[in-house]
């Protein structure tokens, strides 16, 4: 029933957002040189690469050079990019990724390869599902490009600050999903783009706090 309803929402989305998606589209060719897409390479189900699609909203080929987490003041972000990255907007092409099957529209945020690389054998279980355009983690952490912004290095927050917790809620995805699950985070995903609210669900609020408190006991110890 998930490959089915990731199918048929992913097509229709597809076919609804086309004239938004080629708006978007023009704009990128218009601002700077480089082509509509960002095609970088990401760690899918059983840790299998693909190419993920994104609307471009940085200068070309710069992935991988200088620091992989990127904070709003980054130089290599272009004009429309910025707001493609503030609005969400330049994820709408993972649902081709989607009705290809590389990715489902809720699931584990797909990672770089250098990251997957540091799992845990308790974390690799992440990977027995299949990335997802959202989760739980991308609600907990929705603004996270703020965190880059302020930080010195913008790798050292996403390691120390984002990623232990954008874990442990990959994690309770992994064991916890369901059918319902999925359209429960899809109606708070959208919830959170048109709102920007800081609420998350009960169960989801509860394992950002006992995160946080533990980081608070090992700060004090």
């Amino acid at each position: 029933m998930k490959r089915l309803f990731d199918f048929v929402v992913s097509l229709i989305g597809l076919i609804v957002l086309s004239p938004v998606m080629a708006v978007i589209a023009l704009c990128i060719v218009a601002d700077s040189k480089g082509g509509v897409f960002f095609r970088g390479e990401r760690v899918g189900r059983y840790g299998k690469s693909f190419r993920i699609f994104k609307f471009r909203s940085m200068v070309p080929d710069c992935e991988g050079k200088g620091k992989w987490n990127v904070g709003d003041r980054d130089e290599r972000i272009t004009r429309v990019g910025h707001f493609l990255r503030k609005s969400k907007l330049d994820e709408l092409p993972q649902l081709l990724n989607v009705l290809k099957g590389e990715m489902s529209l809720v699931g584990y945020r797909p990672e770089l390869r250098f990251y997957v690389d540091m799992y845990t054998e308790e974390e690799m279980p992440i990977l027995d599902l299949k990335p997802g355009v959202t989760d739980w983690a991308s609600m907990a952490n929705f603004e996270q490009f703020k965190g880059f912004t302020a930080s010195e290095d913008p790798d050292a927050f996403y390691l120390e600050q984002v990623r232990p917790l954008k874990l442990r809620l990959q994690l309770y995805y992994r064991y916890n999903h369901s059918f319902w699950g999925d359209i429960k985070c899809l109606l708070w995903t959208t919830f959170k783009v048109l709102t920007h609210s800081q609420k998350l669900p009960r169960d989801v609020q509860k394992i950002v706090d006992d995160y946080s408190a533990e980081k608070q006991q090992q700060t004090l110890s």
